[in-house]
Parts: C-alpha cells; structure tokens; sequence
C-alpha cells in the first residue's frame, strides 16, 4: 500500500498560508536551504494537489523563469507523475497529470491501494484537512518557519484531535525546522 505524505511550510503561528494566499514567507533561498530543496525534489513518488495549488504549481514550474531560478526543482516538478483532485476542473494541462473528479476520499483510497509511488501533497490545505479527518494521512513533513502572519488558513480546519508521534526533526541555519510525524 501506497504511503500518503504531506510536506508542507508552515508559519510559527499554524498557517500554510496568509489570509491573502501569501507564502512569501516560505521561499529561502539560503545555500543550506537550497541544497534540501534539490536534494528532496530528487526523490521518487507521485505529487497531489488541491485545484488551487495545482493552478499556482502549474503557472510556475514550467516557465524559464522557475527553470532559471529552481532547475533541479523545476525538472523534477515537470517530471513526476501528478494528481489534481478538483471536482470543478475539466482538464489538467500540466504534463504527466492525472485529473480526479469522484468523491475525494473514495478515490484517495482507492488510489493508495493501488500499486505504485507513495503521494506526497504539497500545499493544498484544504485537500489535507479533508484527507486527515479520513485518517488517510501516514506521514506530515512540516517546515516549520520562524514567522507570525497573524491571521491565515490552517491545513488542519475542522479536523478533531490526533495525536502525532515526531520521528525526525532537522534545524537550518535560516530558522526553519523540518519536523517528521506519524499519526500517534
């Protein structure tokens, strides 16, 4: 069975994102940062989006810009098998993406039963939320970043309690810490 893995920024104060959809906050680009970066977007496995994150993934990772800026992030973000989970889409024009329309939690389901890749949702709160109250989830990645937004949209909106087990955690120069958790 397929592992379902969420790698998300977070801000000090729990938010993915700022009210506005700001992330500015999360883009490092110190040395230190930088080679993590590449050094994550090497490995394997299948990315997953929400309909929103996968339009701002989408505009970016195939410009020149996000080639000149990110190339080894870009090539892997161009080049890894995709899912968009969006009942609104009618296409996914991004290459390598595979549109799921059906009831998110059936197909989440399905689609970790199924052979393969493990998932890895990047961004996507409200895909995450969704998927957590399901208790789909066996693995949260979270870069930790030493900022306060005040105000902003938590991954974790109406999910009840779980208690989460760290099983790795790595501090950067930068500030940031990756904290590793499995659901308790």
């Amino acid at each position: 069975m397929r592992k379902m893995i969420v790698f998300n920024n977070v801000t000090l104060d729990g938010y993915y994102t700022g009210l506005d959809g700001d992330m500015g906050w999360a883009h490092k680009f110190d040395p230190e940062w930088l080679e993590f970066t590449n050094e994550n977007a090497k490995g394997g496995g299948v990315l997953a989006f929400g309909r929103k994150t996968y339009d701002m993934m989408a505009g970016y990772w195939p410009t020149p810009m996000a080639v000149k800026n990110m190339p080894a992030v870009a090539e892997a973000m161009n080049k890894h098998p995709k899912l968009v989970f969006s009942r609104s889409m009618n296409e996914a024009k991004w290459n390598n993406t595979r549109l799921i329309k059906g009831d998110l939690v059936t197909e989440a389901s399905k689609i970790k039963s199924e052979p393969g890749d493990d998932i890895v949702i990047l961004g996507s709160g409200n895909l995450i939320s969704q998927l957590a109250q399901a208790k789909l989830i066996d693995e949260y990645q979270i870069a930790l970043t030493p900022v306060v937004v005040g105000k902003g949209k938590s991954m974790f909106e109406g999910v009840d309690k779980t208690n989460l087990k760290l099983t790795k955690s790595r501090a950067f120069g930068n500030g940031t810490v990756v904290l590793w958790y499995h659901p308790a």
